[in-house]
């Protein structure tokens, strides 16, 4: 069985995922003030990585950025942001379509389910401080069967 990540159409079709999301957060007043400090112009290449490597894919997000430690610690400390996250979630959902991989069912469901549980469970898990993220973590991966313990 191929991975989501293949499925996904590897770093091609992750990458081309990650930008139509961005694109369209970019778009969206409310998830776009989380980049009011600015944006990186690597930021969609660097979010394909961690997405490749949380779906199945090389691990290549860990060995370049710093691992589920460094995503973690840019994402907390921002307290509660639940019509954020909602806005998010939606617009990846709508961005599975601009990138033709809403045609499978099965994988929009698992990209769905993925994104949601990131968004709203793993990168939510510290809402007060960045120094709260504990050092070493790796980051999660998620198969067709949900999150890998």
């Amino acid at each position: 069985m191929t991975s989501v990540y293949e499925a996904a159409g590897g770093d091609e079709g992750v990458l081309r995922l990650a930008e139509a999301w961005h694109a369209r957060v970019m778009a969206d007043d409310v998830v776009a003030h989380a980049f009011k400090h600015g944006v990186d112009p690597r930021h969609h290449e660097r979010l394909a990585a961690y997405w490749a490597e949380a779906l199945g894919g090389p691990a290549t997000y860990s060995a370049s950025h710093g691992g589920e430690t460094r995503a973690l610690r840019i994402h907390s400390g921002n307290g509660p942001h639940e019509e954020m996250d909602r806005r998010a979630i939606a617009c990846f959902d709508q961005a599975i379509d601009d990138v033709g991989l809403g045609a499978d069912e099965r994988l929009r469901q698992v990209l769905h389910d993925y994104f949601t549980w990131a968004t709203t469970t793993a990168m939510n898990r510290y809402p007060d401080s960045p120094d709260d993220v504990p050092d070493g973590l790796s980051v999660p991966r998620w198969s067709w069967d949900g999150l890998q313990r």
